[in-house]
């Protein structure tokens, strides 16, 4: 059975990819519980960190389940597949509180997109990244075109996808890629997140945001979300918010 775990402990919740039989390969009940989760842990004060990582010694998740996306017609492969994977690593990418891949093993094609999608990444020195798609006859559909050119370079991503390339550990590591190569990356992942704990939520959710802005990362949403923090502690908003209850005029201090 394919699932997602969830384990939350000294403020760090940690999300299993649990599909051992299948390198973790994404089902359409693991991307359901990915979607569910975020809901649960954007809500939840607790949390400060949110690690990512997979059931497999050699595989964090090697993209999504052929069988599940291989009788699905050309329109719902588009609209439901395509587009819903998409909004759900979007969640993941806009999660207030910092996430980190934990690339245990090999991250191919969504598995790739869905380490992407994740602040930082750890990486095991044997674990590889790929975009193997056109291997498959399809392309990269979870934002491996997309949000993967801001953090790799573009020739890069070609001699992924274009030529089948498969870029080891170390090299992630020269060209930025990820944060560090470690024979214990779960183990590195908990050490980032104890000192993500010690610093300010509000002050690290905040932070995040002004960088995914400046980033193009759901740029529109984040200014109006910084803005509306802004003049939510108001007098001025105080009195307008009582003006409407009261039914009258507001006067406003410009406080």
């Amino acid at each position: 059975m394919s699932k997602i775990d969830l384990t939350i402990e000294n403020h760090i919740a940690t999300l299993v990819l649990d599909n051992p039989s299948k390198l973790n390969a994404l089902t359409p009940d693991m991307l359901k519980s990915l979607d569910a989760y975020c809901d649960q842990l954007e809500l939840d004060d607790a949390v400060y960190a949110v690690l990512l990582t997979g059931n497999h010694p050699k595989a964090f998740c090697v993209g999504a389940d052929i069988n599940e996306w291989a009788q699905i017609s050309p329109k719902d492969f588009a609209r439901s597949w395509v587009r819903g994977g998409h909004r759900i690593f979007d969640r993941l990418a806009r999660l207030c509180k910092p996430t980190i891949a934990v690339l245990n093993g090999h991250a191919f094609g969504g598995g790739l997109e869905l380490a992407s999608a994740c602040d930082i990444r750890i990486m095991h020195p044997k674990a590889r990244i790929a975009l193997p798609e056109a291997g498959v006859g399809i392309t990269p559909g979870w934002s491996g075109t997309q949000r993967l050119q801001r953090l790799l370079p573009e020739p890069v991503i070609k001699e992924m996808a274009l030529f089948g390339r498969q870029i080891e550990a170390d090299r992630a590591l020269q060209l930025g890629f990820v944060a560090e190569v470690n024979e214990d990356p779960i183990g590195v992942a908990k050490e980032f997140s104890a000192k993500v704990s010690t610093l300010s939520p509000r002050a690290v959710e905040i932070t995040k945001n002004m960088i995914h802005a400046g980033a193009g990362e759901d740029t529109g949403a984040l200014i109006e979300a910084l803005g509306s923090g802004a003049i939510a502690p108001t007098d001025d908003k105080r009195e307008g918010v009582t003006a409407f209850q009261d039914k009258r005029s507001p006067k406003f201090s410009g406080k």
